[in-house]
């Protein structure tokens, strides 16, 4: 038997529930893992409250990202064996696939292979947070060396990993917090200055910083209505990408300015439904896990799968610097 989280309703954390199931086995293009460590993500909480950017139909799994070993192979699937070390990444819909549990089954193409020096902990950590970085500020953003890049909600997985990102390609990366209490942290994660928003003003700051000109890019995980301030931090031609909507509110584009810049959207699925685009960006982020330059870092991790409602309500507490990772089996 299999241990899988369900939830039959919309709402707070406790409408999950740990069920024991059949082992599950995996139809054609379809490989089963035997989960080691689940990375959580916002997408997940916000697909429990039924306000994910897509439907969430009930009763419902849940789960974009873990790492784990292969388990069996459905017909058609050639590159990996049975044993095989590998991440899941998310390249699937919640509403078909869910990680959380003991076994999953998942589309071939949302497994990439996990290096053995790399813990089952990181493997459950890394590549959705340098996934979605690489390819909103990179692969369609153009990011480049001299590059000044706003990035909000910096003490996020993604907002950390877009820091080292930056730092990667020779950006100078600006970080956002509420306030000043964490800055130690994210200027350790790499960010060459950090801006708190609740402590002073976010314009003024960003432009002293630019000598008057903006960002170049800004990478948003927040939306809504702090937009507005955000196309006055950004430069005249620069881009604006939203890439999350954590504030749950309207995001109106700021007409009354007619600000000169680009404001797009981004969904890490662009990326990750392409193989070629993909390859790229696995090939990114492969290099720099291999020289040390992306670390993912692990604010806690809980043991257990039955902690699952705990390890939600810190992923909601917003008190976490980077990524919550949740081990099934309760061990390492």
């Amino acid at each position: 038997m299999t241990r899988t989280v369900r939830f039959s309703e919309l709402g707070e954390p406790d409408v999950l529930r740990v069920a024991d199931e059949p082992d599950p086995e995996p139809g054609p293009g379809e490989v089963a893992v035997d989960v080691a460590a689940i990375g959580l993500n916002r997408a997940e909480s916000m697909f429990r409250r039924g306000t994910y950017i897509e439907e969430t139909r009930l009763p419902a799994r849940l789960g974009y990202e873990c790492s784990g070993t292969v388990a069996a192979l459905g017909e058609g699937v050639t590159r990996w064996s049975v044993g095989d070390r590998v991440s899941v990444v998310p390249a699937f819909s919640m509403n078909d696939y869910g990680v959380y549990a003991d076994r999953a089954v998942v589309p071939a193409r949302a497994v990439v292979p996990l290096p053995e020096t790399t813990s089952w902990v990181d493997g459950a950590a890394v590549w959705m947070p340098f996934l979605v970085a690489y390819g909103g500020l990179v692969e369609t953003g153009g990011l480049r060396a001299g590059d000044h890049v706003l990035v909000t909600a910096a003490t996020s997985s993604v907002g950390l990993a877009s820091l080292a990102v930056a730092n990667r390609v020779g950006a100078v990366p600006i970080a956002t917090s509420r306030s000043s209490s964490k800055a130690a942290q994210l200027e350790a994660a790499g960010a060459a200055h950090v801006v708190a928003t609740g402590e002073e003003d976010l314009v003024e700051r960003v432009l002293e910083i630019t000598d008057g000109r903006g960002c170049e890019h800004v990478f948003d995980a927040v939306a809504g209505p702090g937009v507005a301030d955000l196309a006055r931090a950004t430069a005249k031609g620069g881009i604006l990408t939203i890439h999350g909507l954590l504030s749950g509110q309207p995001t109106p584009f700021p007409a009354e300015t007619l600000p000169d810049l680009w404001m797009r959207a981004y969904t890490l699925f662009a990326m990750t439904h392409d193989a070629e685009r993909l390859r790229r960006a696995g090939a990114f982020v492969g290099a720099g896990l291999r020289d040390g330059a992306f670390t993912p870092q692990v604010d806690r991790v809980f043991e257990g799968l039955d902690q699952v409602v705990d390890a939600h309500r810190h992923l909601e507490s917003n008190t976490q610097v980077g990524k919550i990772v949740l081990l099934p089996g309760g061990a390492r």
